[in-house]
């Protein structure tokens, strides 16, 4: 039988604290509740975790920088933050920091529940693939972004630019999932503003024209949230 997996959750409302973390273990998972960033991190110190859930706004230390010091200790273990503010910059700081996704308060469990579940089952797929995967099957296109070669059986190698090259593998690994548009232009670009915005719009473009050869690849846009590279099977 497959072990539960243990999530860290660090919230400084103890009310909210707990009634998530009951919701989540009734949906079996383990979880540990902290009431601030310093316990939160001495917590993570004493043991692993499959994901950790951050609040952005605690006393004595914020989401932010309990993230940067769990990131120093592990580069791999996923992190969600909920935050009460939409500030596009605190989501931002959030995706430089290392999260894989974020929340708005007040947000729907069921909601965060999924994300949950997508990221694990993300990350474990990443595992098996091994970081340094480099070869990707889409649809029937091939993609080798060791050579930046996309090619398509009878018709010539693309030989793709560097960006194009790491935006299509960005999306072939959230392949049929969303693939966040801020965390493609702060990975990719190293930045978000509204011309490298502007400039991913040019790429996505581009690589759409390149995927037009198979009908069950396409590149959708999710408004306001990011992208999606959907493969029909």
């Amino acid at each position: 039988m497959e072990t539960s997996k243990k999530i860290l959750l660090v919230e400084d409302d103890p009310n909210f604290g707990s009634i998530l973390r009951d919701y989540l273990s009734m949906n079996d998972f383990e979880v540990v509740l902290a009431k601030n960033g310093m316990e939160g991190f001495e917590k993570f110190k004493k043991d692993n975790y499959d994901l950790c859930i951050l609040d952005v706004m605690m006393p004595y230390k914020d989401g932010f920088t309990l993230a940067k010091e769990i990131r120093e200790k592990n580069k791999e273990v996923p992190l969600i933050f909920l935050t009460a503010k939409t500030m596009k910059e605190d989501v931002l700081k959030g995706y430089k920091v290392g999260a894989d996704d974020y929340l708005n308060k007040p947000f729907d469990s069921e909601v965060l529940l999924m994300k949950i579940k997508a990221i694990i089952q993300r990350k474990a797929s990443e595992v098996k693939a091994d970081v340094a995967k480099f070869e990707f099957e889409i649809g029937k296109f091939h993609l080798n972004s060791k050579l930046r070669f996309l090619t398509f059986p009878g018709d010539e190698p693309i030989k793709l630019s560097p960006k194009e090259n790491e935006l299509l593998k960005m999306l072939a690994l959230h392949e049929n999932d969303l693939m966040p548009r801020e965390l493609a232009l702060t990975k990719i670009w190293r930045d978000d503003n509204y011309f490298t915005s502007r400039s991913m719009d040019v790429y996505i473009a581009k690589l759409r024209k390149y995927l037009k050869s198979d009908g069950n690849v396409e590149i959708l846009n999710i408004h306001g949230e990011g992208f999606r590279l959907v493969v029909k099977k």
